[in-house]
């Protein structure tokens, strides 16, 4: 009999408890070629002997073509889960088997998608021998699952965020596996008080049956009062994920948004695009992360490479374009004080496929904007975060128009600006990550890191991407340096920073001084 269980990573440990005389004779004219692909198992052998026994004969079933027949692939141990989930998941390789080295590899691999559905607590495969009476090398494989006993999970939290002086309350919820397909439904809300509300629904399905696929719907409300009350945006919008594995992903988007001026004093730039429009889009992205932590990277490589093509709807108010964005990051030991250098370049552009009816490359609420206090290491996402700046605090701007009101009463006011973002956004980093010499601080995960990051927004003028001006754009980026303190926690990661500010210009809205930074881990 073989086991492949979940107790240790893929490939899973294989133990085969085989009849001496039997199976001696059945493998004595396989080749002694011995292969890797199978580890010895988890329950310890009764002796030494015993145990360079079973290695060599489970290496004989492996090294060479050893033929056998798979007669049943059972499923056991589903109580509330659809067996078609399951058996999705295990897939044919299983049944399809003909020899001993293709089942070890099936089993490996059917076990470690059961593992990621994340519906079970233990997975295990057996190969078992067939029924008195067939004859032939023949086994069967009996597929074992332990049901995950918890089904939800939430978080809620407090933030204050001292750089807009600001309060927000943002939590979450996730059920899985409540309709027995091992789907994962999940509901997140952020309300920033007097500013944002932020809420999302969707419900992930994995491949079941003739569904060559994972389904993914997602549900988003946006309310957002993003340039200090000059413009407030609603937003509706649906996600369908179209295709969906390990690395790609492909979803259809349908955004719905409203763009107001309750003020009237937006620029004359801005109020051209003030209104409904309807956003259909197609969004490909490609990622794979190779860190050995997504909170504080040691060694490893990450990558992400995203392309929309937006403006698809029949009658859109905004021109077709294309939206690419790239993202590396990369993340070496040093070797002391259990030290890191982390460091990442994040380039994104908006390049038009017509031009729109108001003459300009992209619209306003496509643009990349650039400041905020994102965390620097931890995810993905294309150029956005540049410590020391606030949010949408960097590039071109224009001056709001005086308050009529004001006007009236004869009070001045200082002329405000409205931020108007880039098609062309590129953002660099590079981080040091190291232990703090207390150990009890070391206990806890909390390490201490300094930083120094540059960025900056271009605007296209024109189609023709080699008319840009590199050389301009290369000597207007914008830098800040700093250091902190990390603390990891189960719901949220802290970062305490001092941020100087390196270099800006005039309108840009950075500051030296100390900044907190939440993020989910």
């Amino acid at each position: 009999m073989a086991t492949a269980s979940d107790s240790t990573h893929p490939p899973p440990s294989v133990t085969h408890d085989l009849d001496e005389d039997d199976d001696d004779e059945e493998f004595d004219d396989d080749g002694d070629d011995f292969d890797d692909e199978a580890d010895g198992g988890d329950e310890p052998p009764a002796s030494s002997p015993e145990a360079a026994r079973l290695e060599a004969v489970l290496r004989r079933l492996t090294a060479d073509e050893v033929r056998i027949r798979v007669h049943q692939v059972t499923i056991r141990g589903c109580a509330r889960t659809r067996r078609a989930a399951v058996e999705a998941a295990v897939g044919p390789d299983l049944a399809r088997a003909a020899t001993v080295r293709d089942l070890v590899r099936a089993a490996a691999a059917a076990g470690d998608r059961l593992r990621r559905l994340g519906a079970f607590d233990t997975v295990s495969i057996t190969l078992d021998a067939a029924p008195p009476g067939i004859p032939g090398s023949v086994v069967v494989v009996l597929v074992d699952v332990a049901e995950a006993r918890g089904r939800a999970a939430g978080d809620f939290g407090v933030f204050a965020n001292t750089q807009t002086r600001s309060c927000s309350l943002e939590g979450s919820v996730k059920l899985k596996n409540l309709l027995g397909y091992c789907e994962t439904w999940d509901a997140s809300g952020a309300l920033e008080l007097d500013k944002t509300a932020e809420l999302s629904a969707g419900v992930q399905m994995p491949r079941i049956g003739a569904i060559p696929t994972p389904l993914m719907v997602r549900i988003s409300l946006l309310f957002d009062d993003w340039l200090k009350s000059s413009l407030k945006e609603h937003l509706m919008g649906v996600s369908v994920g179209l295709l969906s594995t390990m690395n790609h992903n492909l979803a259809y988007n349908l955004t719905w948004r409203k763009l107001t001026d309750p003020t009237h004093m937006s620029s004359s730039s801005v109020q051209e695009e003030l209104g409904h429009s309807l956003l259909s889009s197609i969004k490909y992205a490609y990622k794979v992360d190779q860190r050995d932590s997504s909170i504080r990277p040691t060694r490893g490589y990450a990558f992400l490479s995203s392309s929309q093509v937006g403006g698809l709807a029949p009658g859109s108010k905004y021109s077709r374009f294309l939206r690419q964005e790239f993202d590396l990051r990369v993340a070496l030991p040093l070797g002391v004080l259990n030290g890191a250098f982390n460091a990442g370049v994040a380039v994104g552009v908006i390049h038009p496929l017509e031009r729109g009816s108001t003459g300009t490359v992209s619209s306003l609420l496509e643009r990349f904007y650039l400041g905020g206090n994102r965390p620097l290491v931890c995810r993905l996402g294309g150029p956005s975060s540049l410590l020391g700046f606030k949010t949408r605090g960097l590039g071109a701007t224009e001056f709001r128009t005086h308050d009529p009101h004001n006007s009236d009463n004869g009070t001045s006011t200082s002329p405000e600006l409205n931020g108007l973002g880039g098609d062309i956004a590129v953002t660099a980093f590079a981080d040091l990550s190291f232990d703090l010499p207390l150990k009890p601080l070391r206990d806890l995960g909390i390490h201490g890191h300094a930083f120094v990051c540059a960025g900056n927004l271009g605007k296209l003028t024109d189609y023709d991407l080699w008319k840009f001006p590199v050389t301009d754009f290369l000597h207007t980026f914008r830098s800040s340096a700093g250091f902190g303190v990390v603390v990891p926690t189960r719901l949220f990661r802290i970062e305490m920073n001092y941020c100087y500010i390196l270099k800006q210009f005039d309108h840009d809205k950075g500051k030296t001084g100390i900044q907190f930074n939440f993020s989910s881990p």
